[in-house]
């Protein structure tokens, strides 16, 4: 069974909804866990660790004035000792953002996930859910975003954490947990 660790920042709860979300699919079919990202952005040792011996990390953080917010920019400073061994070449990663527009540049902040697991030697896994872009779409439907790099949410600016991200972004998000897992499973390396 393959080790997934989700590694995450959170400002207001609902990026961590996302984590949730993406959690539970990928404990479908791995041994997964959930790191959050400290206000701080210094991380513990035992998330090195874990992140070391993982077969996949899933990378994730709201988009904060197009691009990831300084806590994950913090962390991602800091993995470039894991780069310098290349401890994390050949793993399996994937990446999910959240903001309060629709847009809200998320590509940017995909690319910027996408740049550092590549970085790091890492293979990407795509979302593979096709756009929910018909009329008849709504909140409801997976992939109403319409992303391919990873999984995407809607959080309106006065939402609680109670109220977003909508149903439709979260069962994305859970079957794109489950997607990253069980390619890690099938350790599919050319």
């Amino acid at each position: 069974m393959p080790r997934v660790e989700v590694i995450y920042f959170s400002g207001f709860g609902h990026t961590a909804k996302q984590a949730e979300a993406i959690l539970g699919g990928a404990s479908e079919v791995s041994d997964a866990r959930l790191w959050a990202i400290p206000e701080d952005g210094l991380v513990s040792e035992a998330l090195w660790e874990a992140a070391d011996s993982a077969d996949a990390i899933i990378f994730g953080g709201p988009t904060y004035m197009g691009g990831v917010p300084w806590q994950f920019k913090r962390f991602a400073d800091d993995s470039s000792k894991r780069w310098f061994s290349g401890a994390w070449a050949n793993k399996f990663a994937g990446g999910f953002t959240n903001s309060a527009s629709f847009v809200g540049d998320k590509g940017e902040t995909m690319g910027y996930l996408q740049t550092l697991a590549a970085q790091h030697g890492m293979i990407w896994v795509s979302l593979g859910q096709p756009p929910a872009n018909a009329l008849e779409h709504g909140p409801t439907d997976m992939n109403r975003l319409g992303g391919s790099a990873g999984a995407l949410a809607v959080s309106p600016s006065d939402a609680s954490s109670e109220q977003a991200p909508e149903a439709g972004d979260l069962q994305s998000a859970h079957a794109y947990g489950r997607r990253v897992a069980a390619i890690a499973e099938a350790k599919i390396i050319v």
